[in-house]
């Protein structure tokens, strides 16, 4: 007997992590044990739901538990829709959906590299230095 198949997916976005866990299942969406249907702010709720609308019935079978922690809230968001697709992909095995993600927003399926500069010396942040005058 084979053990049940489980996919983890993780993306990411400024400093904010998600991980997805993709189960088979009933539908059920859930962002930190909420449900991605009273998840707020809005736009962040539709934005984590735009791998779900463009897979259309095939996420009716599975369950996607999310862990999304650090960044803000679109930051999470972002990374929390990264982790989604990539699971969808992976567990579903599926190219057409894939190629669907990439045309539709490649953001989807690759995690933001951009990263916060190093603060510098002479200076409050990385590129602002102290005023000199010379009156």
């Amino acid at each position: 007997m084979t053990a049940p198949k489980v996919v983890v997916s993780s993306g990411k976005r400024k400093s904010a992590v998600a991980r997805a866990t993709v189960k088979r299942g009933r539908g059920l969406v859930r962002i930190n044990n909420v449900p991605v249907e009273i998840h707020e702010p809005h736009l962040a709720r539709v934005m984590i739901m735009e791998p779900l609308t463009l897979a259309a019935d095939r996420v009716s079978k599975v369950d996607i538990d999310i862990n999304v922690n650090g960044g803000g809230i679109m930051g999470q968001a972002m990374a929390s829709r990264t982790a989604i697709a990539k699971g969808l992909v992976q567990f579903l095995e599926d190219e057409e959906l894939e190629l669907k993600f990439v045309k539709y927003d490649r953001s989807m399926l690759v995690s933001d590299p951009r990263r916060k500069l190093p603060k510098k010396p002479q200076g409050r942040g990385a590129r602002k230095k102290h005023q000199k005058s010379y009156r």
